[in-house]
């Protein structure tokens, strides 16, 4: 996820910016036939815990329900829902797929692909499974799906254990467990569907079970990556870990001192081996002129001398680098500082930043940044997020879907645009597109075997064959979702679907 660089000028430029997008509403709804019966059925047939709320809706449920942080993924609902328990998950399942009307499933509301968490059908807003329960005794968290991980964090840092979620603020649990998740403590622990013990999941037939890898093997294979394609998960039981205090945070530079960046994260890539420490470089093109914005992190109140000391010596713009909690880590980078803009993600598996490459980015930055600026572009960003060679061996292809090689140490570079206009929706997408593209072909050609690579289902923009998420791992994938949703009601939901 992309961070923004604060200084008072950019700060005061993108206000602007953002109270412009805050004006642009969604797409007038589309007619879904018998949407409106199915709310209605929905409404007289789940319990008091629950409720469903209209378009006309006094309050802000329904408004809050429908909304994303890119509004390129907000659409307008026939009707939204908040389940309030499993069971009543289950009731609506069976509407759903009796009635054959489409729906949204939506955990934090973080996803950028257009239709992936929204819906014109019936929008299922998981709010109200909002709990955080640590259990001391199995040294685990168990976790609803309707949180962002500040919540979670929130709640655990006072106990002095963590888990491994999600990096920046903002992010919603459910999508990025469910597409894997890459962590500050990937390094040590591994991606955190590798760190799952458990999911609850509602299948579409309205059964409520959990799932574990004693009792049902292949779907907790599945679950580990698969996205929504074999119903609805309500709580996620994830390992916890000591947490101390973190040292790290937010570091801005300017145009001039992008060579040096680009030293200092080929060096830390190459030469770092330390698993406690991380860093996400991001290539920002914002207000006609590129720059950094350069999270550090490391899992201790002190790193070692030498880690870091590139990047500290380099003047910077702004810095908000100390010794702190690790929710105060996480919340130093503003990545929902374009939260309301539209917006797309893509990626590129990358096995190695080397210093040619990281170039290649950059221009890249430059490039599309001067080109999109036309289009209404206005935050371009490229991150690159180096983890060390090891960090896939706590898992399995046999025990998650998600990543389907791990005998490479496959690096999931994010490209991210935000931009006004809903006019201009191709020209990002292509751009995207196109980006991508080019990066991997000079990967290619400097000699990384990333032709086959897997792509970051969180990342990975749209039209991105599912194939090229999960490879070898989709025919078992396929067999288990013939199993658990045969009428494939999950298929009327968004995202990247197994096929039957």
């Amino acid at each position: 996820m992309p961070t923004v660089s604060l200084g008072l000028a950019i700060l005061v430029a993108l206000s602007r910016v953002f109270l412009a997008a805050a004006s642009i509403v969604p797409a007038p709804r589309a007619l879904v036939p018998n949407a409106t019966a199915t709310c209605l059925q929905i409404a007289s047939s789940v319990s008091s815990a629950s409720e469903v709320f209209w378009p006309t809706s006094l309050g802000l449920g329904y408004t809050n329900d429908i909304y994303h942080w890119a509004s390129s993924s907000t659409q307008l609902a026939t009707c939204s829902v908040e389940p309030g328990t499993a069971a009543d998950v289950g009731v609506i399942l069976q509407i759903l797929g009796s009635t054959g009307t489409p729906f949204a499933v939506k955990g934090g509301g973080h996803a950028s692909n257009p239709g992936f968490s929204s819906t014109t059908g019936v929008q299922i807003a998981m709010y109200r499974f909002s709990e955080v329960t640590y259990n001391a005794e199995t040294s685990t968290a168990d976790i609803g799906t309707g949180l962002i991980w500040d919540d979670v964090y929130a709640v655990l840092n006072p106990l002095g254990v963590n888990v491994a979620g999600g990096r920046v603020t903002g992010v919603g649990v459910a999508g990025f467990t469910l597409g894997g998740g890459y962590s500050w403590l990937s390094n040590q622990y591994g991606l955190t569907v590798d760190t799952v013990t458990a999911f609850e999941l509602v299948e579409t037939d309205g059964t409520v079970t959990t799932v574990t890898d004693s009792s049902d093997p292949d779907l907790m294979f599945a679950l580990r990556g698969g996205g929504n394609n074999f119903g609805i998960v309500t709580k996620i039981t994830l390992k916890t870990v000591p947490q101390g205090q973190v040292w790290g945070g937010l570091i801005t530079f300017t145009e001039n001192e992008i060579p040096s960046v680009n030293t200092a994260t080929a060096n830390f890539a190459s030469g770092v081996t330390d698993p406690k420490a991380a860093i996400i470089t991001t290539y920002n093109f914002l207000l006609g002129q590129p720059g950094v914005s350069q999270l550090l992190f490391y899992d201790g109140p002190t790193p070692p001398s030498g880690i870091f000391d590139e990047f500290l010596a380099i003047p910077y713009l702004t810095m908000d680098v100390s010794t702190r909690d690790f929710i105060s880590l996480v919340q130093s980078s503003p990545s929902n500082a374009t939260a309301g803009e539209r917006g797309i993600f893509n990626t590129v598996p990358i096995l190695e930043y080397t210093p040619a490459l990281i170039d290649v980015i950059v221009n890249e930055t430059v490039y599309w940044g001067t080109q999109l600026s036309l289009s209404t572009g206005d935050f371009i960003s490229y991150d690159i997020e180096p983890f060390q060679p090891s960090f896939l061996s706590f898992g399995s292809t046999s025990t998650a879907a998600y990543p389907p090689d791990r005998s490479q140490p496959y690096l999931p570079l994010n490209i991210y645009y935000a931009y006004a206009s809903a006019l201009s929706d191709q020209t990002f997408w292509d751009a995207a597109t196109e980006s991508a593209s080019y990066i991997k072909s000079q990967a290619i050609a400097e000699g990384q075997n990333v032709a086959n690579a897997p792509s970051y289902g969180n990342y990975a923009i749209f039209s991105t064959p599912v194939s090229d998420i999960y490879g070898g791992n989709l025919a078992r994938m396929s067999a288990v979702k013939a199993r658990v949703d045969p009428n494939n009601v999950m298929g009327q939901a968004g995202g990247f679907k197994v096929p039957e």
